[in-house]
């Protein structure tokens, strides 16, 4: 909160990844950390269904979008469920090309939430994150750049999982299995 000057505290915090092998079995993760905790029972697992092939930022997009869309649907039955409270910040594993994706969609919901990404340097490790289209170093002792690791190692780790559950799924389907 105090590198990214937000005036409100971050109860809720929401991460989001996308994993495929060259388009194939694209997926998204969403993982969730209240009070820097992770909150497993919140944690939500999308197959991309719109995109077709490798399209980081289109699939990004149609994460953010069906989350929101959910949302919305269940506060206007009055539903309550893990998807009906919206988080205090959203973080894109990815740059400024996500967090565009994700401001796209939360502009067009008429939504005010704010959007980082998790910048990696050219060995994969979080260097900065990228707010309000400038990319902020982290003091890499800080608890703040422990939390965001943490954080985007879970996004990581929670897509990569169920993509290869899905690749896994898809090679040993046969044709017999069609019949």
């Amino acid at each position: 909160r105090q590198a990214l000057s937000l005036p409100n505290e971050l109860k809720r915090v929401e991460a989001y990844d996308i994993s495929n092998t060259q388009g194939f079995e694209s997926v998204g993760s969403m993982v969730v950390f209240e009070d820097g905790r992770a909150k497993n029972s919140d944690y939500r697992k999308f197959k991309i269904k719109t995109v077709v092939g490798a399209n980081d930022y289109a699939s990004m997009k149609e994460v953010i979008t069906r989350r929101l869309s959910h949302a919305i649907k269940e506060n206007t039955e009055g539903k309550t469920s893990s998807f009906t409270r919206l988080p205090d910040l959203i973080l894109m594993d990815g740059g400024k090309t996500q967090v565009h994706a994700a401001e796209e969609v939360l502009l067009a919901f008429g939504m005010d939430i704010p959007v980082c990404g998790m910048v990696k340097d050219d060995n994969h490790r979080t260097r900065g994150v990228y707010f309000n289209n400038v990319e902020i170093p982290i003091d890499t002792s800080g608890e703040g750049f422990h939390l965001v690791t943490r954080i985007q190692d879970e996004a990581h780790r929670f897509a990569i999982e169920y993509h290869r559950s899905l690749r896994s799924k898809e090679q040993v389907h046969s044709v017999l299995d069609d019949i």
